[in-house]
């Protein structure tokens, strides 16, 4: 079993000097169809605390206002809008579908236009209730940089696995049925990141969390992550959502409850402490 703690020191390295922001990456966010305006919000400040370069959201025209009255350097559009949406799949790196993107029609068509225009270079998060669509209508998946962020009912509609047996041998057996490289964020008391033969148990976490968005929170912080950090899909995976963790700890030593977004408020200084602990250890390897 891997150390969460040690593969976040790896991956989250300092910036190049001679860098910009295409340098860390284009992200799509699609969600936020209403009444859920809220979980794209969330997922998308977590997304641009976490360093992604560019990020783009795709939405319901009525929540563009507040999304950016809450994070202005985020891009909005209508999701609706089939020709922007496609072209905007088209432009990115990394896309993020599902953070309250409901089920009705209209989400239905929205992710099938994604997967119908999504190639095999681009990493694909699935969210929320596009996991329940995926699930219901045996979509196809066309890349192989796939990541399903499930809680534990959300995999058991996916997998057909009963939450009981939902352990290791049987989550990674599952896995095998999906897109090879598929990678598995598997959310509970004890979230554990799979891949067919990988498994992470990130050993941090608790029940503070246990409040609305925090699932959107982390999926966000997923795809700022593999925007920005390339080399190893499974371990920017497993840094991204054990920093998630790791700053909800931090958090509830002064708090009963930690909101997700005020875990996104110190995702960048948390990311700044363990660049420079990343920084250190290669100078003593050195």
């Amino acid at each position: 079993m891997f150390r969460a703690d040690e593969i976040a020191q790896k991956v989250i390295t300092p910036r190049p000097r001679d860098s910009h922001k295409g340098s860390f990456g284009r992200v799509l966010l699609i969600g936020g169809h209403y009444p859920y305006g809220g979980a794209i919000i969330m997922a998308a400040l977590a997304c641009v605390n976490s360093g992604a370069g560019l990020v783009s959201v795709a939405t319901d025209r009525d929540n563009i206002t507040a999304l950016h009255a809450h994070l202005p350097e985020a891009m909005a559009f209508e999701m609706s809008d089939k020709e922007r949406l496609m072209a905007a799949i088209g432009q990115a790196e990394v896309i993020l579908i599902g953070s309250g993107l409901s089920e009705d029609t209209l989400a239905k068509s929205v992710f099938e236009t994604a997967l119908e225009n999504i190639n095999a270079s681009q990493t694909l998060i699935i969210d929320g209730s596009a996991l329940n669509l995926l699930a219901r209508y045996k979509l196809t998946l066309k890349t192989n940089k796939v990541i399903l962020t499930p809680h534990q009912k959300e995999w058991e509609r996916l997998s057909g696995l009963e939450i009981k047996k939902q352990n290791a041998t049987n989550s990674q057996s599952a896995l095998a049925d999906l897109p090879r490289g598929t990678i598995l964020v598997a959310k509970s008391q004890a979230t554990t990141v799979y891949t067919v033969d990988s498994a992470c148990l990130l050993g941090v976490g608790g029940p503070y969390q246990a409040t609305g968005g925090m699932g959107d929170t982390l999926a966000g912080m997923i795809a700022g992550f593999c925007a920005q950090f390339r080399d190893n899909l499974f371990e920017t995976v497993v840094a991204a959502a054990y920093l998630h963790s790791y700053i909800a700890d931090r958090l509830s030593k002064d708090a009963y409850v930690v909101l997700p977004t005020s875990i996104s408020q110190v995702i960048p200084k948390v990311m700044k402490e363990f660049s420079s602990l990343s920084a250190k250890n290669s100078c003593d390897q050195s």
